[in-house]
């Protein structure tokens, strides 16, 4: 039996139709996972956003268990002010990514747990696009390496304008490999950009799923995780049972249908996690 779900909310719960399913979740959908929740099923989710844009979700359904944001670099029970663990960049690294990102004018944020800062010389169409999909308006700084002394960053995240310049950002930080780690994301909203997830080494999804099993006691055999992306496959491997959207990619998609147990659904404008629930005995019907 199911006793937890972990889920991915970008492209999972999220998806890119105003007033439908963005900027926040179609309200069936939050109307189940609030069910869900107070059947006693643990309902985590977990993004690269920073946790504050996942508040409102939490907020809604009632999701008062931990949640994992910033790609695994905060663990957290939100409606209940509590912090699991918090990983923090050091200073001096933040610094010299930034003057390697800045000096090619790579387009690039900074996170807190509460907030984040762009820097004024760079605020433009990215930053419109991003903060609809975060729910926030940023901290607009004159130097985001000033700015580094006084805030604890999570995250740093460059973001892309296209395959071209995600290849020039991997090959930037290849000479970080053994300090921090590199995810990738993107959003319907804001293709062709994809946002990267800049966190230390060995915080991922995967190590946060983890630790919620440990927090909540429940195995990690005994969850489901649903994703839309490869980067997700980092957590839903971990569990017992998996499921792919179907708008996710075609990747993710052929490993979860290589285990007994994987399934892929319909797509997020069908709320095609309704689908993934009814299919693994979690709710009875859904109406399309």
């Amino acid at each position: 039996m199911i006793k937890g779900l972990i889920l991915d909310v970008d492209g999972v719960l999220v998806g890119g139709k105003k007033s439908y399913n963005w900027p926040l979740p179609n309200p069936q959908v939050i109307n189940t996972l609030k069910q869900l929740r107070e059947n006693g099923i643990v309902v985590s989710l977990c993004t690269g956003k920073g946790t504050f844009a996942i508040s409102e979700i939490v907020t809604l359904a009632h999701l008062d268990n931990i949640h994992i944001g910033d790609g695994g670099a905060i663990v957290i029970d939100i409606l209940n002010k509590k912090i699991i663990e918090q990983h923090t960049i050091g200073s001096q690294k933040i610094k010299e990514v930034l003057n390697l990102l800045l000096a090619r004018n790579i387009y690039t944020e900074l996170y807190t747990k509460d907030e984040y800062y762009i820097q004024k010389n760079q605020v433009g169409d990215k930053t419109e696009k991003h903060k609809a999909i975060l729910y926030k308006e940023p901290f607009i700084v004159e130097s985001l390496i000033q700015t580094v002394k006084d805030i604890q960053v999570v995250k740093i995240m460059p973001v892309a304008n296209d395959e071209n310049q995600k290849k020039e950002i991997i090959d930037l930080f290849k000479q970080f490999d053994m300090e921090l780690s590199l995810q990738w994301g993107i959003h319907a909203t804001a293709l062709p950009y994809q946002f990267g997830i800049v966190t230390i080494k060995g915080i991922s999804k995967r190590q946060a799923a983890q630790k919620i099993s440990k927090s909540t006691g429940i195995l990690l055999s005994d969850f489901l995780g649903i994703g839309d992306g490869m980067t997700d496959w980092n957590f839903m491997e971990i569990c017992g049972c998996a499921a792919a959207m179907g708008n996710a990619s075609q990747d993710l998609k052929d490993v979860v249908l290589k285990r007994d147990n994987g399934y892929v659904g319909k797509t997020v404008d069908e709320n095609g996690v309704l689908d993934i629930l009814k299919h693994f005995g979690m709710i009875e019907c859904y109406k399309d």
